[in-house]
């Protein structure tokens, strides 16, 4: 893939269907001054161009962040710290709550987000640096809260497993959410920071239709993939949970009791959910999805989303963005706990989940859902000699 420079703002793509793309459009970036748009010159070369959009390339961006570590205290979350080897997701979830965060770096929330990567080569040796710092009190670190760990691009540069590389040396105890069956490439590591209940591992879980999930999560693995998954490090001896999220209403909300199934036999012991969030630009951008893959539908499905969100498409507050209110989010919210108590799913996560218990908690757009410091072992800390320190002290 090649290395690509961020542009001052988003460029004019036409909108439509892409093979293998989530977003159907690639609005400016709200912080832009001007906005540019496909016009029809009138011989109808913007007609013929939608026929048949050609395939967007994914590029790559050097990211020169000084720091890894991402500090969070939001209240319906349960992690305080996170580190994000990658900026965009080439997964291309189409309800992805990161999307808006590419607005920062001068690019779309739309296409770009997916097709303009951002990574970090210095991430290992960044946070090898911010551990060994004086004062350093451990708590777990989610991976991947903002893009996933575990995207295509891991498999040429590694960046995750680097990062799981350090934590292991330093003992220090994690949390993973991912779509990707890719996390089958770190069993090794994951089995030995397990043995020392240092990690713990959630397969998101979007729907059990393969063909939904191609349109809406186009190059995230396939749901069979994502099972298989989960159920290979459960039987590695690593601690597995399945996150359904998002529910959408009238999309994937009838499935939520048959994901929880499907997780549980496959020797999941915790599981959560998250009801679909708008915020910003995604509202957009899921309108846009919405009407041009399930047109017969959207009009019922955005009048559902609108009544968890108190009439609106999206309400930001603590106590409620990730369950939603009104009467559908209080049943969704009921079905879920009577489903997870029936498979044994239930077990309690950090306090502050919400109305959804366990499942109000979220890390990067998928969910944390009861993965905080329960259960992990954060005395196990310990920051190691740097490499000769232990030769040089010797000769004492």
């Amino acid at each position: 893939m090649p290395e690509g420079s961020i542009r001052p703002a988003a460029s004019a793509l036409l909108e439509g269907v892409r093979k293998g793309r989530g977003a159907t459009s690639n609005p400016p970036a709200r912080f832009d001054r001007l906005a540019t748009e496909a016009f029809d010159d009138g011989w109808e070369t913007l007609e013929d161009s939608f026929a048949a959009l050609p395939p967007l390339p994914t590029t790559l961006t050097r990211d020169s962040s000084r720091t890894v570590i991402a500090w969070n205290n939001s209240p319906d979350v349960g992690f305080d710290r996170a580190v994000n080897p990658y900026r965009g997701c080439e997964h291309g979830c189409v309800y992805c709550y990161a999307r808006p965060s590419h607005a920062y770096l001068g690019l779309s929330p739309g296409l770009d987000f997916e097709t303009r990567l951002l990574f970090k080569p210095d991430v290992a040796a960044l946070l090898e640096k911010e551990l060994r710092r004086p004062g350093y009190v451990p708590r777990p670190i989610a991976l991947g809260s903002n893009t996933d760990p575990y995207q295509p691009v891991e498999r040429q540069l590694r960046l995750t497993r680097a990062v799981l590389e350090v934590l292991e040396r330093f003992g220090h105890p994690l949390t993973i959410v991912t779509k990707s069956a890719g996390v089958l490439r770190d069993i090794d590591i994951l089995k030995r920071l397990a043995e020392r209940r240092l990690v713990r591992v959630c397969l998101s879980v979007t729907t059990l239709d393969a063909g939904l999930a191609r349109i809406l999560e186009p190059r995230a693995a396939t749901p069979e993939r994502r099972l298989a998954a989960l159920a290979a490090l459960g039987e590695a001896g690593i601690p597995t949970a399945v996150l359904a999220a998002p529910m959408i209403p009238a999309v994937n909300d009838m499935e939520l009791e048959r994901i929880l199934e499907r997780a549980s036999s496959l020797g999941a012991s915790r599981a959560g959910y998250v009801l679909l969030r708008l915020p910003l630009e995604i509202a957009g951008l899921f309108e846009d999805w919405l009407r041009a893959h399930m047109p017969d539908r959207a009009e019922r499905v955005l009048s559902l989303v609108r009544q968890t969100r108190g009439g609106r498409a999206y309400d930001a507050d603590f106590a409620q963005r990730m369950s939603g209110t009104g009467p559908y989010a209080e049943m969704l919210a009921r079905r879920f706990r009577v489903a997870a108590r029936r498979l044994g799913l239930d077990r309690a996560g950090p306090a502050g989940a919400g109305e959804a218990g366990a499942a109000g908690m979220e890390q990067a757009g998928m969910g944390q859902a009861g993965m905080g410091q329960g259960g992990l072992d954060c005395t196990r800390f310990a920051v190691p000699p740097r490499p000769g320190e232990g030769r040089q002290l010797a000769l004492f």
